[in-house]
């Protein structure tokens, strides 16, 4: 099919929005999507994963339509948002998570940026919202590399932010892993292997605000720790920069501290920091097993300031 003039101007875009149980707030994501400033075509297709879906949220009017499907992947985010990238069909797949908000001008300027400087992918940086406080996390163009990702996750890219070229999602990027425990940290896994593709352009604003402190993997311990050793055996990448292997250990270390794992967590907080003696999560993880502090306690604080462990 050949390509109107205004298709290959204003391409269209399709939003990815997988829900589960959260019925304002994804009234409230869906209203910033559709009044977005960006005059190409804007088509959400909402997933509700593991809940019955509202089809009273579906509508069209001009070039901006909402469409309610079933998860009929595997249950969770991953499959949620799979199913919603083989239901698109704009060049462009942009995903949404049902409590986050973008501002007005969020897609026209990842698309003028896409314009000026072609790349498969493209990210913006984050206001987070803990609790009425708000944190700017904003990534930079020219510190956004693959080393930087692994060592540090840059969580300013959020997948909220994602806008992804659907061709190269569909090939050499590749869907969300559905395998990944929980489907905790798949958008991590996803951006590793979007790296990979190839370059990724930032627009360093922040052009979605997060909702911090409702999260699904809050208290799920176990669920993090096995998403871990799940990246970890995945990605050669990690093996290959010891602040990076640290950071993971550091991570798993403190999981395993919540949970009550003394004798485990300081076994691989000790691994952390054989890797890199600064990696200071192997030091909390320490705190928490020995009952010096909470780990509820120490997520709070780093929340306050935007960050997690």
């Amino acid at each position: 099919m050949i390509e109107a003039p205004d298709e290959r101007r204003r391409p269209g875009v399709s939003v990815v929005v997988a829900t589960h149980n959260r019925p304002e707030a994804v009234r409230v994501a869906l209203r910033a999507i559709v009044d977005q400033s960006y005059e190409g075509g804007v088509h959400i297709i909402v997933v509700f994963d593991r809940s019955e879906p509202d089809e009273g949220l579906e509508m069209s009017s001009g070039n901006r339509s909402i469409r309610v499907i079933q998860n009929t992947r595997t249950p969770g985010l991953a499959g949620a948002r799979n199913t919603g990238v083989l239901a698109a069909d704009a060049p462009y797949v942009a995903f949404c998570d049902d409590d986050d908000v973008w501002t007005i001008d969020k897609l026209g300027r990842q698309l003028a940026a896409l314009g000026n400087e072609p790349a498969p992918t493209c990210v913006t940086g984050i206001t987070v919202d803990y609790r009425g406080r708000q944190t700017e996390r904003i990534p930079r163009q020219r510190t956004f590399t693959l080393q930087a990702l692994v060592r540090t996750r840059a969580m300013e890219a959020h997948p909220s932010t994602v806008l992804v070229d659907r061709r190269a999602l569909l090939n050499d990027i590749g869907l969300i892993d559905e395998e990944i425990p929980g489907s905790y940290g798949e958008d991590f896994d996803w951006m590793i292997r979007a790296l990979q593709a190839g370059p990724v352009r930032v627009v360093e604003s922040p052009l979605v605000r997060v909702v911090w402190g409702d999260s699904q993997f809050s208290k799920r311990w176990q669920t993090i720790s096995d998403a871990i050793d799940y990246g970890l055996a995945k990605h050669r990448v990690f093996h290959e920069d010891p602040k990076a292997l640290a950071r993971l250990y550091g991570r798993r270390a403190f999981a395993q501290a919540a949970l009550g794992n003394r004798a485990e967590a300081i076994r691989t907080a000790w691994r952390a920091i054989r890797c890199a003696p600064a990696e200071r999560r192997s030091y909390l993880a320490i705190a928490v097993a020995l009952r010096l502090v909470s780990a509820d306690r120490l997520m709070d604080l780093a929340h306050r300031r935007g960050h997690g462990i």
